[in-house]
C-alpha cells in the first residue's frame, strides 16, 4: 500500500486534549480513587494528595496525564531483590521526546510570591518557552481548547497562580485542567518515579545526542515508599533515588553504532562525581541548590540502547540497592 495514504499519527496528536481525557476517566468515582476536584478561579484543579490521600491509580493517571496520554504507566509486583521495594512503575512509551521532553519534563518553575511548584505536562507545549521545546519545535495544536498540567506541590495553586499559568499558555483560565500532587503523596511518588524513560531523554539531550533517533522507549524502577507529609526533601529524594541507583531504561534507537557509542557510557548515573550517597543528603551538602549537584547524576541507573540500524545492543551502568535500603529506610 502506497505510504502517502497514511497520515503522519503526530499531525492527529493533542496531547492536552489527551491529557485530560485521561484525567477525566477517573471522575466517575473520584471518591474511590481519594481524588478531589475544585474549581478555583475558573480553572478546574484535581487534588491528587494535597488535601486527600489519593491513590496508586491516581498516581498512574497523573503519570500518564503529565506524558501527554501518550504513554503507557503501571504499577507491579516485582521479585528482583535488587529493586529493594516490593513495588515498580513500569513506563512504555512510543514517541519519547514528544511524549518526555514535551511534556513530562518538568521546565516549568512556576511561582508568585510564597508559591512555588514544578511545572509539567503538556501545557508546557503551549507555552513554548523553554529551549527543548524551541530546539525540538515540540508544540501542540496553537489555540488548543483544552489546556492540562501538573504542580508538583504541597499546595494547591493560588488565584494569582492560575492567572500566570493561563496567561503564559495564551487562554483563558476556564480552559485550564490543573492535577496537583506532593512528592510525598502516592499518586506524587507514582508519578515522579514514572520519569525514568525522560531522564534519560534529558541526559541525551546534555550530551548533544539526536534526540529524533530515539524511536520507543522502556523502563521499570522500584516504587519507594513515601516521606513523611511535608518532609519535601525526603519526598524529593527517595523518588530521586529510585531512578538514580534504581532504574534501568532501554531505548530503541535509529542511527549510528559510533553515535551511541559516543554516550552510552556517560549516560548512568554512576558515571557522576556526585554518585554513592542518597540524593537527600547530596542535596543537603549542597545547601539544597539543585544547580550545584553535577548534572550527570541525573539519569538512571542503568541503559540499554538496542540499535534498530545495525541490529547490536549498548549497556552501561549498574543498580545499588545499598543506597535505595538507606534512602527508603529500610536498613543495611
Amino acid at each position: 500500500m502506497n505510504d502517502s495514504c497514511w497520515e503522519d499519527a503526530s499531525d492527529l496528536l493533542t496531547p492536552n486534549s489527551l491529557a485530560k481525557q485521561r484525567w477525566q476517566s477517573l471522575a466517575s468515582n473520584l471518591r474511590s480513587h481519594r481524588i478531589q476536584k475544585q474549581t478555583i478561579h475558573g480553572a478546574t484543579v484535581l487534588d491528587f494528595g494535597v488535601q486527600v490521600k489519593g491513590s496508586l491509580e491516581a498516581g498512574v493517571a497523573l503519570a500518564e496525564g503529565c506524558m501527554g496520554g501518550l504513554a503507557n504507566v503501571q504499577v507491579v509486583p516485582q521479585s528482583d531483590p535488587a529493586l529493594v521495594a516490593a513495588n515498580a512503575v513500569t513506563v512504555n512509551v512510543d514517541l519519547p521526546l514528544l511524549s518526555c521532553l514535551g511534556c513530562q519534563y518538568a521546565g516549568w518553575p512556576v511561582s508568585h510570591e510564597k508559591y512555588f511548584a514544578m511545572g509539567s505536562g503538556p501545557m508546557r507545549l503551549l507555552r513554548g518557552k523553554e529551549d527543548v521545546l524551541q530546539e525540538y519545535q515540540l508544540a501542540d495544536v496553537p489555540r488548543c481548547a483544552e489546556v492540562a498540567g501538573v504542580l508538583e506541590s504541597d499546595h494547591l495553586p493560588t488565584d494569582q497562580i492560575i492567572e500566570l499559568i493561563a496567561a503564559d499558555c495564551q487562554v483563558r483560565p476556564d480552559q485550564l485542567t490543573l492535577a496537583v500532587a506532593p512528592s510525598t503523596s502516592i499518586a506524587g511518588t507514582v508519578q515522579v518515579v514514572a520519569r525514568s524513560v525522560e531522564t534519560a531523554m534529558h541526559k541525551l539531550h546534555d550530551l548533544k545526542f539526536d534526540l529524533n533517533t530515539v524511536v520507543s522507549g522502556s523502563a521499570i524502577a522500584p516504587l519507594p515508599p513515601p516521606a513523611k507529609p511535608g518532609d519535601s526533601v525526603a519526598g524529593i529524594g527517595r523518588t530521586n533515588d529510585a531512578m538514580l541507583y534504581g532504574a534501568t531504561v532501554t531505548l530503541w534507537v535509529d542511527c549510528s553504532d559510533d553515535a551511541i557509542e559516543s554516550v552510552f557510557q556517560q549516560m548512568p548515573s554512576c558515571s557522576s562525581k556526585d554518585y554513592g550517597q542518597p540524593f537527600a543528603k547530596i542535596f543537603a551538602d549542597y545547601k539544597y541548590d539543585f544547580y550545584q549537584v553535577d548534572p550527570a547524576l541525573f539519569s538512571p541507573a542503568v541503559v540499554h540502547f538496542h540499535n534498530l540500524a545495525t541490529g547490536k545492543t549498548f549497556s552501561a551502568g549498574k543498580l545499588n540497592p545499598a543506597v535505595m535500603r538507606a534512602s527508603f529506610g529500610m536498613g543495611s
